[in-house]
């Protein structure tokens, strides 16, 4: 282990560390003022504000990402993307890092993107109440009347995204990517978890008539799959990403109601070809290791 690696994650720590807290510190007025003055012409000035304040947040991120490591990235279709469209993003997932990963790559190419996260990331000091603050929508995955409230949720937050241009993305999984829960699953992908549809499928419907396609992410990891410490430390050498921009259905743009079960079965059933092709091109990408 390079010597260097304890003196380069703690200056990224310090310096993420203080970039949340400037960043939070500037949010919550804005947050306040949406949620005591809850119409439609306060949100369209705060949530724009709100977005640039996360988007400096994530370019000063990128910066000592750039300081402490020499990553050699490879990205490609990168191209023909607008910065105030609304996009719905899916990619798979592997670690902490691959948020870090899709920010870097996106940031100010699309709008900020809104992630899908656990109900219990919500008591996460400051960012917490970032994702809040930014309309991140929460959710509990724990099926049963909690699926109900999920949905509920997603369908509140996607509704508040019709305001201003943005980016939904779901790590369509549910989970990081490991060997475990591969096996317990008996996925029959050989480099990914099975995909849900849940949350797709509420944005589709409350924001189908805006959404401009799928963004379509595969991410690799060449030298395997890093931890955030390895990225604070300058661990991380190689990092692969793909990008398609899919054409989203007709049946399936103009949703309806996403939890109708002819609906559900077209979806899952496109989305399954996607995994498809996502998982040989992964095959394709570790091929040789």
């Amino acid at each position: 282990m390079s010597l260097l690696a304890p003196i380069k994650a703690t200056f990224a720590g310090l310096v993420l560390a203080v970039n949340t807290v400037v960043g939070f510190s500037l949010m919550m007025p804005l947050a306040l003022l949406k949620l005591v003055l809850p119409f439609r012409v306060v949100r369209s000035v705060t949530d724009v504000l709100l977005n640039a304040i996360a988007e400096n947040w994530i370019s000063v991120n990128n910066g000592w990402m750039s300081l402490v490591g020499r990553t050699r990235w490879r990205i490609s279709g990168l191209d023909g993307f607008k910065p105030k469209g609304w996009y719905l993003v899916s990619s798979n997932h592997q670690s902490w890092v691959d948020i870090l990963v899709l920010q870097k790559v996106f940031n100010r190419r699309i709008p900020l993107l809104k992630f899908f996260i656990k109900h219990e990331l919500i008591y996460v000091p400051l960012i917490g109440l970032a994702w809040w603050a930014l309309d991140f929508p929460f959710m509990r995955r724990k099926g049963g009347s909690s699926a109900r409230k999920d949905l509920e949720a997603a369908r509140k937050a996607c509704e508040k995204f019709r305001v201003v241009p943005t980016s939904v993305i779901s790590f369509l999984e549910g989970t990081r990517y490991t060997k475990a829960k591969h096996d317990q699953q008996k996925s029959p992908y050989r480099h990914l978890l099975k995909p849900k549809t849940g949350g797709i499928a509420m944005a589709l419907e409350t924001l189908g008539d805006k959404l401009e396609t799928l963004v379509d992410v595969t991410i690799d990891y060449p030298d395997g799959v890093p931890t955030f410490t390895d990225l604070m430390a300058g661990r991380v050498h190689n990092v692969t990403v793909t990008i398609r921009q899919v054409h989203i259905p007709e049946d399936l743009h103009a949703a309806e109601d996403g939890t109708d079960a002819q609906y559900r079965q077209r979806l899952q059933a496109w989305i399954n070809g996607l995994w498809d092709a996502k998982d040989a091109e992964l095959s394709s990408l570790r091929a040789g290791r």
